[in-house]
């Protein structure tokens, strides 16, 4: 690991300010997904500061604010997973919490690193101590590696400037679902635009020294139903193969409203807003459900070595929304 200042902000404004004058800063809360990158040293540009926001209490915190739930970004998955305001409030957002790695890392990682974390692929995070960086299109090299190499657990969904890594994020999906709002220190941005393929190494549109300082996700109201399922290999520490959230608003027996969105298919959280549609003004029945699976991996685009995940992300749109009417 190359050496680097360490410095810990009182203050969001402190935090940002340093981040903003540093020529390649980082910015540390539970570590869980950064100290990982640092060690290995995967990418191009060593990190010259990291700014540590662990002890800004203001950015920890659960609780109702009128018509949403507020979650501060220092908040652990742990605590989210734990909270029965969430529990009440969003479902499938403490599902996926609780879904996340192992209760160690849970313990540490918060909600605002979660989203942030970089996107997943073995090429891309090469680590240094093996054999050198390896430069792949997402370092700037010339070819994405994954596409003619190992593609296994790659996007499902075609590349984003020729990169097929995947969004490992198991909370984004949920936040996407549930149509929440990132607060930054600058702006407030939807879920949905939150998530890019197009900067290079990182997986948000966060600009230099912009922090996430609160998640707000609305309310459920009467009749709403959500919820979250993951595959992985090992079920207690694994990246998603596959995840996806779901949202429901039932209205006299009919769906009044839905979302789904799939996690781990592509560079970015993908929302299956023409499955949705299927479902809107119908009565539910696993019928319906099955023709909103088929028509959500309608637009698959599986490479030769991932095309098993097509399959697995149909299983899992069925067993998700057939969660939210049990």
């Amino acid at each position: 690991m190359k050496t680097f200042d360490y410095i810990k902000a009182n203050s969001l404004d402190e935090a940002g300010a340093i981040l903003a004058a540093s020529a390649n800063g980082a910015i540390h809360s539970g570590g869980t997904d950064l100290m990982g990158c640092l060690r290995d040293r995967i990418w191009m540009e060593d990190v010259d500061v990291v700014v540590s926001v662990a002890s800004i209490e203001e950015l920890k915190h659960i609780r109702k604010d009128g018509d949403a739930l507020k979650i501060g970004a220092m908040t652990t998955l742990a605590d989210i997973a734990a909270s029965a305001l969430v529990k009440e409030s969003c479902r499938m957002l403490a599902q996926a919490a609780q879904a996340t790695a192992s209760p160690q890392l849970r313990n540490v990682g918060t909600i605002a690193g979660n989203i942030c974390q970089e996107n997943r692929c073995w090429y891309y995070r090469y680590s240094y101590r093996i054999g050198g960086i390896i430069e792949c299109i997402r370092k700037g090299g010339k070819k994405c590696l994954a596409v003619g190499g190992d593609h296994r657990y790659h996007s499902i969904f075609g590349a984003v400037n020729r990169c097929v890594a995947v969004n490992p994020s198991d909370t984004a999906p949920a936040l996407v679902a549930a149509d929440a709002t990132i607060a930054t220190t600058k702006r407030n941005i939807s879920a949905r635009e939150f998530f890019t393929g197009e900067n290079g190494k990182s997986s948000t549109v966060l600009e230099k020294g912009e922090i996430v300082k609160e998640i707000s996700v609305p309310l459920s109201g009467d009749g709403v139903r959500s919820a979250f399922k993951k595959v992985a290999l090992r079920k207690s520490i694994d990246f998603a193969i596959i995840s996806c959230a779901a949202q429901i608003a039932l209205s006299g027996g009919r769906v009044e409203n839905a979302t789904i969105c799939l996690g781990g298919v592509h560079v970015n959280p993908r929302p299956m807003d023409e499955a949705a549609g299927v479902l809107k003004g119908e009565a539910l029945s696993d019928e319906l459900i099955e023709c909103a699976a088929n028509v959500a991996l309608e637009g698959a685009k599986p490479l030769k070595g991932n095309r098993y995940k097509v399959q697995i992300a149909k299983a899992i749109i069925l067993d998700t929304l057939s969660d939210c009417i049990l």
